[in-house]
């Protein structure tokens, strides 16, 4: 009786803790995929007390932010994010805030998948023991942290392309407006308004950044690019720059940079098709080599079988 009584103490004790982490992992990822909208409370007090730090607020409210506020304070200490994700953040405009916070979701949900999968399996009258689910949600956790951070690199690199597309059609707007007689500041603010998108609006914002401030526009423009890490803008900027102080042929100069930047594109163009064509070809290799073993098999097994 003492024997049995300590095993069902043991059993309610891994019951109640399975339990446990079953409901804070259906929470958490219920929290993560609906997260609560936040108040209107909410977002003012946050642009009344930092409005210097936007890059930093999220829209984090409400029941997510009682939970992430720590674990986000947790990584700031840290110096979670690091200079390349915070660049990438904010090319993609991610604040850093929701960044972290996500980080800490998906590694709180990791964390305890397993064991929901154990509880599952405890019911069904089966389980691995405590060594698995452990070692798996340290996996799945480590995973699900650092997940936010490719998907954010990911993100970046694909607006960086994009914007390298909309520059070079801005290029040719700046380059036709000069033709036109216009001059370099008017040409610039001119062509900037055809276009749309957001890479179109960057450029827009920089500028409008540029008369209100009352600096140039060329140093707004190589101002964004290193913010943005686009090489071609600061390249861009340093040819407008010498337009502007040393009246160099900015016509020519800006026709060079867009027919450049257009090769550019070309070459990456083939390349991602060349590599896309590699690719192709590795599933019917799998099968040719399928197919053989298919073939293969019985007169293997009768030479293996006779020997």
């Amino acid at each position: 009786m003492t024997g049995w009584g300590s095993g069902s103490g043991s059993t309610t004790v891994w019951a109640i803790l399975l339990g446990a982490g079953f409901g804070s992992g259906l929470w958490a990822l219920a929290v993560w995929a609906f997260p609560p909208r936040p108040t209107l409370g909410d977002l003012l007090s946050r642009t009344l007390d930092a409005p210097a730090a936007a890059e930093d607020i999220g829209p984090l409210g409400g029941r997510l932010a009682r939970l992430t506020v720590p674990l986000v304070a947790l990584q700031r200490r840290a110096g979670l994010p690091g200079p390349r994700v915070r660049g990438d953040l904010r090319v993609t405009g991610t604040p850093v805030g929701e960044h972290l916070a996500g980080k800490a979701l998906l590694a709180l949900a990791g964390l305890v998948a397993p064991t929901i999968a154990q509880l599952a399996l405890a019911v069904a009258g089966s389980g691995f023991g405590i060594g698995l689910p452990l070692a798996g949600g340290i996996l799945l956790a480590a995973a699900g942290f650092v997940l936010p951070d490719l998907r954010a690199r990911g993100r970046a690199a694909a607006m960086r392309d994009e914007f390298r597309h909309a520059l070079s059609a801005y290029l040719d707007l700046v380059w036709i407006t000069l033709a036109g007689g216009a001059g370099v500041d008017s040409a610039l603010a001119g062509a900037v308004q055809i276009g749309q998108g957001w890479a179109f609006d960057r450029l827009a914002g920089a500028l409008s950044t540029a008369r209100l401030t009352r600096v140039s526009a060329w140093a707004a423009l190589r101002r964004l690019g290193d913010e943005i890490a686009v090489d071609e803008l600061a390249e861009l900027a340093g040819s407008v720059s010498l337009a502007g102080t040393e009246g160099a042929r900015v016509r020519a100069s800006l026709a060079a940079r867009a027919g450049s930047l257009r090769v550019h594109q070309l070459t990456d163009a083939e390349a991602q098709a060349q590599a896309a064509t590699e690719r192709m070809s590795l599933p019917v290799m799998l099968l040719f080599l399928g197919f053989l073993v298919f073939i293969t098999y019985p007169a293997i097994g009768q030479i293996l079988a006779g020997l």
